[in-house]
């Protein structure tokens, strides 16, 4: 009786679930989701305004995704940008890009596909909304090309940044920000690019190499007395927020009572930074630059700090509900 023979397949024609799973991951990696911490300020907006509907939240949470959308296809950007660079270096060659994980072509037309759509969907939304991710991107391509390399405007564009951020809360929203609030979160946002920059001067000491360029410029007592300026205008400017509807800030003058958890935030953020407390940490810290070199990480990485955060938020949420019961003034 004829038998016909069984063919043999040599390959496997179809991608194996753990390789779907590391490619996902690469994907997910290439977008670097832990960046996308810097993005929550776009919640202050409903916060600070005290408009915590349901239609406020919703709006914010717009905004937070097409900041993380924008921000992403910014960061996919500058690694194919730099793949050369990044595969000689120790740390960067893991980089899904420059590891070879995800194809240029493929890195392209997603970040093209998430800075469109960050700012179509941004548009449709509210015009305010879609100029403040344009610009946004300007201000991105403006850094890259040149401000990042330039004293003093670096750290400056860091700021813009997180303002803009602001912004995109308050048009996602329709709230009108408070001025200061805007010049709050201008301050704070100057006290974490140079917390950032005394760092990375710090790292560069300690462990030599080759790092950014415009630290050549900087100096230890230049950004500490830079820092002293701003971490004085950030406490200036929340307390007269918080002192209440008669300096056009809070509804409520009892928003005071948080004070004491925005300057130990404040403290203990120098402390992560301060160049004596990066040389006390473990080796291993110190290759890191110290936590304050990502600040987007320090809230994730230090406990009190993150605490701190908490405990803000809770007396917010608890003095908001005492005002709506007319409990408090």
């Amino acid at each position: 009786m004829f038998r016909p023979k069984k063919t043999e397949f040599k390959g496997n024609t179809t991608l194996q679930p753990e390789k779907v799973g590391n490619k996902a991951a690469a994907y997910l990696q290439a977008l670097r989701p832990r960046q996308w911490t810097k993005n929550l300020i776009v919640f202050a907006a409903p916060l600070f305004a005290f408009s915590l509907n349901g239609q406020s939240w919703l709006g914010s949470l717009l905004a937070f995704v097409l900041f993380c959308c924008a921000s992403s296809s910014f960061y996919l950007f500058n690694d194919i940008a730099d793949v050369e660079s990044d595969r000689q270096h120790p740390v960067k060659c893991k980089r899904p890009i420059a590891a070879g994980e995800i194809a240029i072509p493929v890195a392209i037309l997603m970040a093209i596909v998430l800075l469109g759509g960050a700012i179509g969907v941004g548009w449709w939304r509210s015009p305010n909304l879609g100029v403040t991710i344009i610009a946004y991107g300007i201000l991105q391509v403006a850094y890259n090309l040149r401000l990042k390399r330039t004293v003093i405007l670096d750290v400056v564009a860091i700021a813009t940044g997180f303002i803009l951020r602001a912004f995109a809360g308050a048009a996602a929203t329709g709230i009108v920000l408070s001025p200061w609030f805007l010049l709050c979160t201008a301050m704070l946002a100057l006290f974490l690019g140079i917390e950032k920059r005394k760092a990375e001067l710090r790292w560069l000491q300690i462990k030599g190499g080759k790092t950014r360029a415009v630290l050549k410029r900087y100096s230890l007592p230049l950004l500490i007395r830079m820092e002293s300026t701003v971490t004085t205008g950030a406490v200036l400017t929340y307390a007269l927020w918080s002192s209440g509807p008669q300096l056009n800030g809070a509804s409520t003058p009892w928003m005071m009572l948080t004070l004491p958890f925005v300057l130990y935030g404040i403290f203990r953020y120098q402390l992560l930074s301060d160049p004596q407390e990066i040389a006390r940490k473990s080796d291993a810290s110190i290759e890191k630059g110290g936590q304050t070199e990502r600040p987007e990480e320090v809230l994730l990485k230090d406990f009190p700090l993150l605490m701190t955060v908490i405990a803000w938020a809770i007396a917010s949420f608890g003095i908001l509900w005492l005002k709506s019961q007319g409990l408090i003034q």
